[in-house]
């Protein structure tokens, strides 16, 4: 038995039922790391023996017949923009690259009180900021399917964690599509929940208001069971949503009849990969043959989404950014003349250059002269994208689109060009706008091998039912698992 290739719900019941022990995966999984990181570039920190440890204390908690936690002895891995208490989190960046929190992020705790093996931290654009994980100051990270191409990002290193088989499954941040993005280019599940549906105290910030973190897994029962362990209101975090969090296992079943799946007009535009939209195409059918209605339906602010996002995530990343001055925490440019050339040399040494590009846009987004023409304009719009939402779903129940207008580019193919880089994100961006949920699951293969994302949006709070539209689809796809050649 090839421990790496199960699922989190086929290793919860061999744990449960004593055929294998925490300590025997945790191994399995810590090898593999260590046989395949050096090629992937998946992680930035491995907590070998931290995740020894864990193991160990589960499976003397078992051979004492005591309960065991709904993930105990599970593998996963955390984008490496979540703090963990004593341990390195870096965003990716030079200027937190010995940072150690003296804390644990919320959905942490809940992973450590649910009883997750920790196997490291993942790699991920600078303060997630990009579509490739090339943006890192460390490494990029290649995609399992092809080593030539990108995994996607910001959340790539979970992506391509997962997709490789270095975890069971993994928790990523989605500001404008960087969990679901990776999740398509990687053929794997990338869940980006409700904004308030999951704690964001200890996720360090770009965009305070588009912010959240999400589960990447094999597949959708597995997305729903991590999701159960992170969801829920937080005193910590003032935008967290104090609602009751339905069991979300239990609404995968597989009954979609008579579900209305909206197709947006905006979404399926020129210049959008023909083998792409042919897939995802492809999954409509799939979904009215098990019951599914189609509906047309219109988001016609659309066009509008990049330039909004833009003005808005960054004017959000000028502001907190700006803590990062060298005085409390991370890097400190030696040999300083005084405080202000301090300031100057702490993040001209420590920000690479896109979160530098993208916090010059901002600043100018916000400062005096200009708020009016673009910071609260883009606000304005921001309000009319979130309407053209919650009309589409007075028609429909859940809405079908691709995650990505192409499948993974090539390393390095986009760096030289912004725009095109941030055109990536396209088809995501609106969902973080408008606050919703929304999710991507593979739905075929290029002719060159490489994934497809299909990604579904659904109401706000309403995340049982894309989880169950999602898994009827997974259940009755027609083509056969497929698994990277690594």
């Amino acid at each position: 038995m090839e421990l790496t290739r199960l699922t989190v719900h086929e290793l919860r019941d061999l744990i449960r039922r004593g055929e294998v022990s925490p300590p025997e995966i945790a191994r399995a999984y810590l090898d593999r790391i260590d046989r395949l990181d050096g090629v992937l570039g998946a992680f930035t920190v491995v907590t070998a023996e931290a995740a020894l440890a864990e193991a160990e204390r589960i499976a003397a908690s078992a051979s004492r017949r005591e309960p065991l936690p709904p993930l105990a002895g599970i593998p996963l891995a955390l984008k490496d923009v979540l703090c963990t208490k004593g341990v390195r989190t870096t965003c990716a960046s030079r200027i937190l690259a010995d940072f150690r929190p003296p804390y644990d992020a919320t959905v942490v705790s809940r992973l450590r009180q649910a009883g997750m093996l920790m196997l490291g931290k993942t790699n991920m654009d600078e303060f997630a900021m990009g579509s490739s994980t090339e943006n890192s100051a460390f490494h990029p990270t290649r995609n399992p399917w092809n080593l030539d191409c990108v995994p996607g990002g910001s959340s790539g290193g979970s992506a391509a964690a997962v997709a490789g088989e270095l975890c069971a499954g993994a928790l990523g941040s989605d500001t404008g599509g960087s969990v679901r993005q990776p999740a398509g280019f990687c053929g794997i599940v990338g869940l980006k929940p409700t904004y308030g549906r999951v704690s964001r105290f200890g996720l360090i910030a770009y965009a305070s208001s588009l912010d959240q973190i999400g589960p990447m897994a094999k597949d959708v029962r597995d997305a729903a069971i991590l999701l159960q362990a992170i969801a829920g209101h937080d005193p910590l975090d003032s935008t967290s949503a104090d609602l009751p969090v339905p069991e979300y296992e239990s609404a995968l079943t597989g009954d979609i009849r008579g579900v209305r799946v909206g197709l947006p007009a905006e979404y399926f535009v020129a210049g959008m990969d023909r083998e792409v939209e042919a897939a995802v195409r492809e999954g409509l059918r799939r979904l009215v043959g098990l019951g599914a209605v189609p509906v047309e339906v219109s988001l016609p602010h659309t066009a509008h989404a990049i330039a909004v996002y833009y003005l808005v995530s960054t004017a959000e990343a000028s502001s907190n950014l700006g803590r990062y001055d060298g005085v409390k925490y991370g890097h400190r440019a030696a040999a300083a003349a005084d405080l202000v050339d301090m300031y100057q040399a702490t993040r001209g040494e420590g920000f690479g250059p896109e979160v530098k590009r993208r916090i010059v846009l901002g600043t100018y987004a916000l400062s005096a002269g200009y708020y009016d023409a673009y910071y609260l304009k883009a606000l304005k719009v921001r309000t009319l994208i979130r309407q053209d939402f919650t009309e589409a779903f007075r028609r429909c129940d859940v809405l079908l689109t691709p995650t990505s207008p192409t499948a993974a580019f090539r390393l390095g193919e986009k760096t030289d060009d912004p725009l095109q880089m941030y055109l990536s994100d396209v088809f995501t961006i609106s969902v973080n706008l408008a606050g919703i949920p929304a999710i991507s699951v593979n739905c075929g293969f290029t002719t060159g091998g490489l994934p497809i994302g299909l990604q579904l949006m659904g109401k706000p709070f309403d995340e049982a039912m894309l989880l169950r539209v999602a898994h009827a689809y997974e259940q009755a796809a027609p083509h056969p698992v497929r698994r990277p050649d690594l």
